[in-house]
Formats: structure tokens, C-alpha cells, sequence
């Protein structure tokens, strides 16, 4: 028995990794694979043009998509509610600017007819989303 008491196990004094390097992995996959989804909108291809880039804390965006779905802060709205829903967002907002993101596939006529209820419905600040150009002859 005395044998027993003198023999000491020996402590072991490194750490082992592992676990830690798979939970870090784990981690960094689920990061990876939700970060594009916080940052998805409404999809659409700006067109391109030449212009500075506009700050604006607080705005309203209209969006149309190539699919000439439109859509208000994100919510898709029919086009025959447009302007009444449009009105009840932008009610009691009348210096907050609205910015519209419509793809370059929608018609024009399409695009002209959001506008003019955006603009009917008292809206003063008034911009347009684009892409800045890629080439320098601009087309």
C-alpha cells in the first residue's frame, strides 16, 4: 500500500485544442454564411452614372426590382396600393428625403409613375440610387 501513496501521477500541462478549434470553426462558418443575409435588400441593378454619394441618416427608399415588383423601406407593395401606402409612410414626415432604387430593366413609364406619386404625395428631397461608373468614356 505504501507504494501506492508514493507514486504521484504526473500532471499534464498542456492544453488540448481541439474542441476549442472546432467551436471557433463552428463559429466562424455560421458567421460567415449569416453576415451576406443582414445585408440583402431588394435586389435590383442600379444603373451608372457620375454623381457624389448623398448622406442621409433617416429616408424613406422606394425600390423596384427587375421583376417590376415595387417596394417601400423593403415591404413589397402592389402597384394599384402604391400611392395611399406610400402617403401613410411618408405622413407627418415632410423633410425626410426619399431616395427610389429601380432597376434598369423597369420601363420608364413604370418608374415615371412611382415618381409622380412620390412627388404628388408633398415629398420635396427627392434622389435617385445609381452606380458609379466603371469606365472612363462613361459608356
Amino acid at each position: 500500500m505504501r507504494n501506492r501513496k508514493r507514486r504521484r501521477r504526473r500532471v499534464i500541462s498542456e492544453l488540448n485544442l481541439t474542441n476549442l478549434i472546432d467551436v471557433v470553426f463552428a463559429l466562424l462558418i455560421i458567421f460567415m454564411i449569416t453576415a451576406p443575409m443582414m445585408t440583402q435588400g431588394v435586389q435590383v441593378d442600379l444603373p451608372e452614372t457620375e454623381s457624389q454619394n448623398v448622406e442621409a441618416h433617416e429616408s424613406i427608399q422606394v425600390s423596384i426590382n427587375s421583376s417590376n415588383e415595387i417596394f417601400i423601406d423593403h415591404q413589397k407593395v402592389p402597384l394599384v396600393e402604391f400611392r395611399a401606402r406610400f402617403r401613410d409612410v411618408f405622413a407627418g414626415r415632410s423633410n425626410i428625403p426619399v431616395f427610389v432604387n429601380s432597376d434598369k430593366k423597369v420601363p420608364y413609364g413604370l418608374v415615371m409613375r412611382v415618381i409622380s406619386d412620390i412627388q404628388n404625395a408633398g415629398v420635396v428631397k427627392l434622389g435617385f440610387l445609381t452606380t458609379p461608373l466603371q469606365s472612363e468614356d462613361g459608356y
